[in-house]
């Protein structure tokens, strides 16, 4: 089989994978489990950590939280690791770095390709899960769960955003938007300004192939289309934020 099919192939496999695991949805599972109701039928009606909190307290909405922010963790190690483990013994050829060493083609560009793929199923299984009717989140967890893998200082940076917004508005959902927004533009200063993070991606960016897009194009791309996921699942809240009536955080259970 030629090796460019192969590559396809098992990035179709590790799409499949990470929609799999995507669509655990721990919102509705935490929720029934702590209360026996459907999260999706109470307070906003979305199966996330914000709602479950609102609906159900404090423990079931941390617990929501690191479930859905440690499978998108998990999601992209599956891409980036083990397709590369199993692309190498087949790769044909190498390349030559621009530090003149030598490196697999597969063990270089692969793993960025299989963590993204990986990890943008994983959020499109979790805002539109199998297993829960294909109503789901709307994927801010597992978002930086994904983002904190391919790279820590957007994470950092982004996460950062968010953070002083809810502070000063304390309307998680505008605070999500504005993140998510700001996700694909932090994606190509660090890649553009800043040497990598990450030997992966440190390695895919001096590895040279004709199909290959400059690394920092491809990630921001990536990033472009979590957000247009993000803002689609934010719609409503939108709606919303135009009228004035999306109500702000409050760490309090409603009855």
């Amino acid at each position: 089989m030629p090796y460019r099919l192969t590559i396809i192939l098992f990035l179709l496999l590790f799409a499949l994978l990470g929609y799999l695991l995507g669509s655990v949805n721990f919102a509705i599972l935490v929720t029934r489990w702590f209360t026996g109701r459907d999260v999706r039928n109470a307070g906003s009606g979305n199966a996330g950590m914000t709602n479950v909190m609102r609906t159900a307290g404090f423990l079931p909405g941390v617990l929501t939280f690191l479930g859905d922010f440690l499978k998108g963790v998990a999601a992209v190690y599956l891409g980036k690791y083990l397709l590369t483990g199993l692309l190498v013994p087949l790769a044909p050829e190498t390349v030559i770095t621009e530090s003149s060493k030598v490196l697999d083609y597969a063990a270089a560009v692969a793993p960025v390709y299989g963590a993204s793929v990986s990890g943008f199923f994983c959020l499109v299984g979790h805002m539109f899960p199998l297993y829960f009717g294909f109503r789901g989140g709307k994927g801010i967890a597992t978002t930086a769960g994904v983002m904190l893998v391919l790279d820590w200082r957007v994470f950092l940076i982004v996460v950062g955003i968010f953070a002083v917004s809810v502070l000063v508005t304390r309307i998680v959902s505008l605070s999500s938007i504005i993140a998510a927004v700001c996700y694909p533009v932090v994606t190509w200063l660090c890649f553009s300004l800043l040497p990598s993070s990450d030997a992966v991606n440190a390695a895919a960016m001096s590895a040279y192939h004709p199909l290959v897009i400059p690394l920092r194009w491809f990630l921001t791309l990536v990033a472009a289309c979590f957000t247009a996921l993000i803002l689609y699942k934010h719609r409503d809240n939108m709606a919303r934020l135009r009228k004035r009536q999306e109500k702000r955080f409050s760490l309090k259970k409603n009855k």
